[in-house]
């Protein structure tokens, strides 16, 4: 095997050596393998892209929609044809297991191709003028520049969904992707590039948290961003929300998630265990929108806890190019230690389920049916946790690891109080045959997004994405909802009457007689 790539920020189409601290992206299946030396930018760099990204923006909101719609189809046709490659990156950079990689990689494909098509329906509207000889006309102009901050746990797919609409809509972007998913950003930023997306319109920029924060900051501070995209931690979110609120921008915030799974009386067992398996361990439980507490009714309590207990004990875990495992390792140290703090929140009045141990997958503590050697890697434990309260940290908090708790409840009304307890409001999950459960359910969750008889993952590149309360301030991802993040409407009046119309005051009337009322003769029987 070659050594690791050598990377660096990319602004206005040119690499630009960083401050001169590296960050070392490892394989987290395999630590001793270094996909990357990445040369972190300091702040000032990052306000440099900014910089860039202004001057580019314009010129490029000047290329028609339909056309700026045919680079973002291009960029989806050169994804798939690098499908496999990237998907490969993808499982060696961040530990997803390769079938979940393709998928992944699947989500840019269908997100390009739905927005190839939105480049020829950005529309606006016409609109009837109260005064004669007015004609009103609504746009959508691009907002600016737009910085993408995201996370590693989908590092192509997510981006793509803010990098497809914010060029389709005539942004510039600058992108910070997180330092542990470098390779994988810089594979994915070559191939829009190689689309036909100009130097400047994007630029990859390389840096830690608190660098990205300054360095935004000061970009705020000079007018060089119009919007802010992020996803990551409610923690993080918060900050950066009120960063946007001293400017008077409302960014886009895609956040944490405590996402709930309801097991209603007359659920199917088997299928609500396979659904809280792929929800709760897929991507070692490293999802916003991962299960976080199996809500089951106590009538089937028992049973459903029985199955689910084996599935997961027989879940296979481990090396993430197997096509067998459901889920690989943490996606890199940081997450291995908060992960770890997670596991303290075990109490006593808790039963621990579903493995052999608790905590890290080593010689002296292994899990069975482990799919190749875990001595290099940052490989956990399934852990299944009965008898949650709601007063329990383990049930209010995101735990982002394979974890999964579970408690019970009589009444549909207590079900959805639980629920909502936590104050996340991503996605939630009922399973029932009964459509009122669904749609009682529907009405009194929290959550932006609802499955029944279904997980609590999952998207589609034409549904709103996105989440409320500590999961996110009400933006939307995905689908032509997505638009209303990266353009601003603009409304024109154009009047031709040859004087001066004044709204509210020379408004064409008609007299009506209000005081009519129908004859009572012919109303009355004769």
């Amino acid at each position: 095997m070659t050594g690791p790539t050598a990377l660096n920020s990319v602004i206005d189409g040119k690499e630009v050596p960083g401050s001169g601290v590296t960050y070392a992206s490892r394989n987290p299946a395999r630590l001793s393998d270094v996909v990357a030396e990445v040369g972190l930018a300091d702040a000032g760099q990052l306000r440099d892209a900014c910089a860039a990204a202004r001057r580019a923006q314009r010129e490029w909101a000047r290329v028609p929609a339909p056309v700026r719609g045919q680079v973002v189809g291009a960029f989806g046709r050169l994804v798939e044809a690098n499908k496999e490659s990237l998907a490969r990156l993808v499982t060696r950079e961040v530990g997803k297991p390769y079938a979940e990689a393709l998928g992944e990689v699947q989500e840019i494909i269908d997100t390009c191709d739905f927005f190839l098509g939105e480049g020829r329906r950005l529309y606006g509207q016409t609109v009837p003028s109260e005064m004669a000889d007015k004609q009103l006309f609504t746009y959508r102009m691009p907002v600016g520049v737009a910085v993408i901050v995201t996370a590693g746990n989908f590092p192509v797919a997510v981006p793509a969904w803010y990098l497809a609409p914010a060029l389709l809509c005539g942004n510039a972007v600058v992108w910070k992707p997180a330092e542990y998913a470098a390779a994988t950003a810089r594979a994915l930023a070559e191939l829009a590039w190689r689309a036909g997306v100009p130097a400047g319109v994007l630029n990859l920029v390389y840096a830690d948290g608190e660098t990205t924060f300054e360095g935004l900051g000061t970009a705020l501070e000079d007018g060089l961003v119009d919007k802010v995209g992020f996803t990551g931690s409610t923690l993080v979110g918060r900050r950066i929300g009120e960063l946007c609120g001293r400017h008077l921008q409302t960014p886009c915030l895609e956040l944490g998630g405590k996402n709930p799974m309801v097991i209603a009386p007359d659920a199917d067992l088997d299928l609500a265990v396979e659904a809280a398996l792929f929800s709760g361990y897929g991507t070692a439980g490293q999802r916003c929108t991962s299960l976080g507490t199996v809500i089951a009714h106590e009538e089937v309590h028992d049973e459903f806890l029985r199955r689910f207990t084996e599935a997961v004990r027989d879940a296979p875990v481990g090396d993430p190019a197997s096509s067998a495992v459901v889920y690989g390792p943490l996606l890199d140290e940081k997450f291995a230690h908060s992960y770890e703090t997670a596991l303290s929140w075990i109490d006593a009045h808790h039963t621990v389920l579903g493995s052999s141990a608790v905590g890290r997958i080593t010689a002296e503590s292994p899990r069975a049916g482990f799919v190749g050697d875990p001595s290099d890697g940052l490989y956990y434990h399934p852990v299944l946790v009965d008898g949650v309260r709601p007063t329990d940290k383990i049930f209010l908090e995101e735990t982002f690891g394979p974890l999964i708790g579970v408690t019970t409840y009589r009444t549909l009304d207590e079900a959805i109080e639980l629920a909502n307890a936590p104050g996340y409001g991503l996605s939630a999950a009922v399973w029932t045959r009964d459509p009122a459960t669904a749609f009682r359910f529907r009405q009194g969750i929290g959550a932006g997004m609802v499955s029944v008889n279904n997980s609590t993952s999952g998207a589609e590149a034409h549904l709103p994405f996105g989440g409320n309360g500590k999961s996110g301030n009400g933006s939307r991802q995905s689908g032509v909802w997505v638009l209303d993040q990266f353009t601003r409407w603009q409304s024109v009046n154009w009047d031709f009457s040859g004087t001066l119309q004044k709204a509210q005051m020379d408004v064409t009337t008609v007299e009506s007689d209000l005081d009519y009322r129908l004859p009572a003769a012919w109303i009355d029987e004769a």
